[in-house]
């Protein structure tokens, strides 16, 4: 009998992205066994830092680094992320396979509606995309840096006295809390970090058991979605720090992409949207960065790398 050691991150989300991911698996593979295995990370251990300064200090990302260690040395097979927490470039020796078929991409207020938050609400994300894109709309609103897992940020809605908190759908969904949605922001004016929404399934490139028994897991169109997001990501040199929406989106064979990048502050936005061939994702990715650039993107990435 086989087996595959899965890694992943602590939280309870992380696991219960595992627990979706495998249980198909477990069905097709009926003599593989599955073996779970916890890695935490500097993001986990750290949550009163701003997360720029715990990637710094843990050499790249919050939240891949040492489980990304964990794979390259051999310690577990294949990891499951959030594919938004990944850096775009990937380290040599590990390939990212397709990704499953995503979950919902949207952001959601808990707490109150977007109309219905009181001038100078107090609303908790500690996201510079998402309290860049929340202050454009609303300038009045009062950013509030909170950390933490979904239930712990769920939670702070009460012990600070917060109007709203800002999560993502899918972990709010994957986690059973749907309830709890007060509103889902629309993806047209609040397009969500590159990759959201998608799992991101990491092993090394020479382990052929793990990619015969996960190849087939994966969703072309999901695939070519995050490609085109990710890809525009890297041509921006952006990362988890920095304010840059995408959004991709396939229809038959023709995938639409859309891109945004917002100052901190919410003053300056600039946004630009793009089709192409689903079968080349990554030719899309660059061509729509190069169309936020000719817009003054890098100016506004610039003076957002300076302030987080």
């Amino acid at each position: 009998m086989s087996t595959l050691v899965v890694g992943s991150r602590a939280s309870h989300l992380a696991r219960a992205q595992v627990r979706e991911f495998l249980a198909p698996l477990r069905e097709r593979f009926p003599d593989v066994t599955f073996r779970q295995r916890v890695i935490t990370e500097a993001g986990d251990q750290d949550r009163r830092s701003a997360l720029k300064e715990v990637s710094e200090r843990g050499g790249g990302s919050a939240f891949s680094v040492n489980q990304v260690t964990a794979l390259a040395s051999g310690e577990v097979d294949v990891i499951v992320h959030s594919l938004k927490d990944l850096p775009t470039a990937n380290p040599p020796g590990l390939v990212l396979l397709p990704p499953p078929r995503r979950a919902d991409v949207q952001d959601a207020l808990c707490g109150s509606t977007l109309a219905g938050l009181p001038q100078g609400g107090r609303i908790g994300t500690s996201a510079s995309r998402r309290i860049a894109q929340l202050l454009h709309v609303r300038p009045d609103l009062v950013p509030v840096e909170i950390r933490g897992n979904v239930p712990t940020r769920l939670g702070k809605l009460k012990t600070m006295r917060l109007d709203a908190v800002v999560l993502a759908v899918a972990g709010i969904r994957r986690l059973g809390r749907e309830a709890e949605i007060t509103e889902i922001l629309p993806v047209e004016l609040f397009p969500p970090s590159p990759g959201q929404g998608a799992l991101g399934i990491q092993i090394r490139e020479d382990n052929e058991l793990a990619r015969q028994i996960l190849t087939g897991a994966g969703d072309p169109v999901t695939d070519a979605e995050v490609r085109a997001e990710r890809a525009m990501l890297a041509e921006l040199h952006g990362g988890c720090s920095v304010p840059v929406g995408a959004f991709g989106k396939a229809v038959g064979d023709v995938l639409t992409l859309h891109g945004q990048v917002t100052s901190v502050d919410g003053r300056r936005q600039v946004e630009a949207s793009f089709s192409g061939p689903l079968c080349e994702p990554e030719k899309l990715g660059v061509l729509v960065a190069g169309m936020l650039l000719d817009q003054g993107a890098e100016e506004i990435l610039a003076g957002a790398r300076a302030a987080v």
